[in-house]
Order: structure tokens, then sequence, then C-alpha cells
């Protein structure tokens, strides 16, 4: 047998393929400056824990059993539903999101909310007195929930297997080391490390396991890509953390749709589950303001309306500004050309603000035509009527696109109250929404001509 040795290699933090030397580039993922040195061991190895089901033989897939007993609910019905109707027993599912956004919070009050699961919570960033001082703000029956400070993997599949609880949240895993590898906490080895432990003990005992990342500046969970290939589920918390409001969403679930999200609103006692996310997001202000316009957005598969704000005002510096919150200021820039390009609106020499209402992250193209409406909207500063939204896509040569399911958003709009929705003349809609009328509008010269004649 040979000996152990270290040497040196290079992992790519998107994708986690390993390389003997640095490259600029990495082959596999074509990303640029994503190269991170490491120190690994080599040669003899410790003998690896034996793998969940070996030994079995193989069966048909037909006689394998599903039963409603493999789900476990959590007690939040936003979170289960995201998770596709609770927990699934031996998952192991991975909560993201930047520092102070909410995941210790949400991964605490879970346990608090649902006394009669037994839970570990492994804490390796904060005290014990320190989680009790949380549980005291966040409320909760606290009298199942066994808090654990230790960053030690072994140390904590000892007590896990010990303990044997219905639920381990383990916080995080950036903070968790194996003795094993001879790195420090935090790094690619490591984290591929814990992940990989955590998923045999979840596999091999059937606990679910919740796992807490941080990601980085670029919006990523820190740590290899193959870290989100490795887990069950991922999911990840979006929104400001200056503002009250944030969006769980699924990235990616084994058991599960990814076209869910929820949305909470940080309070003093934690996060607040927002059954109607258009409750946040509809306007908060007197009517008679510019600049102001509600879009019909469909997330997933969850209808809701928000507000589009936007600024007009002619450029101080002599240089135009473009600045845009919650929405591609690339996107934005080229509506800004199709509007005078297509349209005559000279806007070149005016700074454009945009921002999305509630401190969300808006990617469907359906916003478009709010966009247009609030930007013209400033312009004229011309009140769009409190009780008119729009859903549509705007494309280079100035039509209006139809998007999909204007059923469901038209109907959604029509239960908030709204009277009028400006949507694309190729719609096709199968029945007609009752209670809100239907504006079709084939290009900008046609938008602009029935919101502001």
């Amino acid at each position: 047998m040979a000996s152990a040795k270290s040497k040196t290699v290079f992992f790519c933090s998107n994708c986690g393929n390993e390389y003997s030397k640095w490259m600029g580039r990495c082959p596999a993922c074509g990303e640029w400056n994503t190269m991170v040195e490491k120190e690994v061991v080599t040669g003899k190895r410790p003998v690896a824990a034996s793998v969940p089901g070996a030994g079995r033989k193989p069966m048909p897939l037909k006689d394998v059993s599903t039963t409603a007993e493999d789900r476990v609910s959590l007690g939040s019905a936003e979170v289960d539903r995201l998770l596709g109707g609770g927990i699934v027993k031996g998952s192991l599912v991975l909560m993201g999101g930047e520092p102070g956004i909410g995941k210790s919070t949400l991964s605490l009050q879970l346990p608090l909310g649902r006394p009669e699961l037994k839970t570990l919570y492994v804490t390796g960033e904060e005290s014990v007195k320190q989680v009790k001082m949380r549980a005291d703000r966040l409320g909760g029956d606290a009298s199942n929930c066994l808090i654990y400070s230790e960053t030690d993997m072994d140390a904590i599949i000892r007590e896990a297997d010990s303990v044997s609880p219905d639920l381990l949240i383990v916080d995080s895993v950036q903070t968790m080391y194996c003795p094993g590898v001879e790195s420090t906490a935090g790094s690619v080895s490591q984290i591929k490390e814990v992940a990989a432990a955590l998923l045999r003990f979840a596999k091999g005992s059937g606990i679910p396991v919740i796992l807490i990342g941080h990601i980085t500046k670029e919006g990523t969970i820190a740590g290899p890509k193959i870290l989100e290939h490795i887990v069950d589920v991922v999911l990840q918390f979006e929104g400001e953390n200056r503002g009250a409001y944030r969006v769980l969403r699924s990235i990616k679930n084994r058991f599960g749709s990814t076209s869910e999200l929820a949305v909470f609103e940080m309070t003093g006692t934690g996060l607040r589950e927002v059954e109607n996310p258009s409750e946040m997001l509809i306007p908060m202000h007197e009517e008679g303001l510019s600049g102001t316009a509600v879009c019909a957005m469909l997330d997933g598969n969850r209808p809701f309306l928000f507000e589009v704000q936007a600024l007009v005002s002619s450029a101080v510096y002599g240089t135009a500004q473009r600045s845009a919150t919650g929405f591609d200021v690339r996107r934005l820039n080229m509506l800004l050309a199709v509007l005078e390009r297509r349209a005559g609106f000279k806007l070149g020499q005016k700074d454009v603000f945009l921002n999305m209402a509630g401190g969300l992250r808006i990617t469907d193209p359906a916003c478009d035509l709010a966009v247009i409406g609030a930007v013209l909207s400033s312009n004229f500063d011309y009140c769009i009527p409190s009780d008119v939204c729009f859903a549509g896509e705007v494309g280079l040569s100035g039509e209006i696109r139809p998007v999909s399911q204007a059923s469901r958003r038209a109907v959604e709009a029509a239960r908030l109250g709204f009277k009028k929705i400006f949507v694309s003349s190729y719609t096709h809609f199968d029945t007609k929404p009752q209670g809100i009328e239907l504006v079709k509008v084939a290009d900008i010269p046609a938008l602009v001509r029935a919101l502001f004649k």
C-alpha cells in the first residue's frame, strides 16, 4: 500500500472539475478566473463509509413502493408546497442565500412551529445561548428541539445516530469540517466531503437533512457547483436585506416542481408567510401619481401583480443615466431604444430610473409592457388609472408579443379589482375572463393611442 501523499490541484469553483495546473478558463464550463488552488491527499485513503443500500440486489421498479409516509410536513404551508408536499424522508435539502437574509431564522422557525418533530439543530456559527436568544424572539414550542454547537462532522454524525431525530438541520456547510480531510473548513475539499457525509447519513438513516449554505458575491452558493449536484433539493433566498420581503425559490427539486416559490415577510418575530403575494406589491401610495404601472406577472406557477415605478428627467450632467433596481438594465436600454426607434420618443438625453416594488428581481418578459407604460407615464407626467394592468412582451420591431398563461394573469387581476388589462393582439383566450376588460394592442403606437387617448 502506498503511503498517503499530498499534491496541489486546481478546482473550478463553478463546475467542480479538477485540473493539475492553473488555467484562466475552465475547459468544462467555459467560465473565466474560477480556478481555486487546493491541497489534496493522494495515495492511501481512509476506508470509505459504506454506501446506503450496499449488498442489496436489483429489484423491478414496479415493485418499489412509495407511500404518503415518505414525506414529512414541516408545519409551514409555503415551505411544504415549495418542496412538493413536505420534505421527503432521507433527502438532503440545501438552503442558500446572502448573509442576514433569513436562512437561520427560517431553519429555526420550522422546528419551533412543529414541536411534534424531534429536531437536532446543529450550529457551527453561533453558541447555544445565541440560538436560545433567537428562539425566544421567534416564539413557538422549543420542547422537542435539541441544540448542538459543533463543527466536527464525525461528532455530529455520532450524535445524530444517538439521538435519532426526525429532522437534522446543519447551519452551515461552510463551518463544518471532516477530520480526515487536510484542509480548512469552507474549502472546496471540505465542502464536498461534508455534503457527501451528510448525504450518506440521510440515505442510510432515512432522516431528512436541511443544510444551510452561504452564497458568493456573484449570487451562487459558495463552494463548487458539485455541491448542488450532490443534494436532492436546492432552495435559494432572494430579496434585499434592507427590505421586508423575501422570496424562497426552488432551483432544483428531485421530488417536485421547480416552478414554485414562497414569499415571506421579515418581521420582529421572524418570517411571516405571505399567502397572497400581490398584497405586498400592489400600489401603496395615493392615486394620481405618474410613472407607475402594474404588471400581471407569473413566477413559476403563481400569478401575482406588482408595481413598476419609473422616473424620467432631463440629464443634469450631459450623459443620460440608466438605472434599474430589480430589473435587467440591459433590457431597459433595449426597451428605451425600441421606444425611440419605433415610436419616435426621444429619451436619449433623459435620465431613466426604474424600480420594481417590493425588492423583487424580475425576469418575466411580461413585465416589458408595464415598463414601457411606466416610462411613458413619467415622461408625459400622465397618471395611468389605478385599475389598469399590463402583461406583454415587447419585441425589437416594437410589436407586442403574447405571454404564457395570459388567462391566469387576467383572472388574478380581476380578483384584485382591476378593470382593464393590456395584452398582445395575438393573445388567445380559451375562455374570456370575467370581470375585466381585455385591451389588445399590436405594437407600441397602438399602446400609446389606447393608453393616453
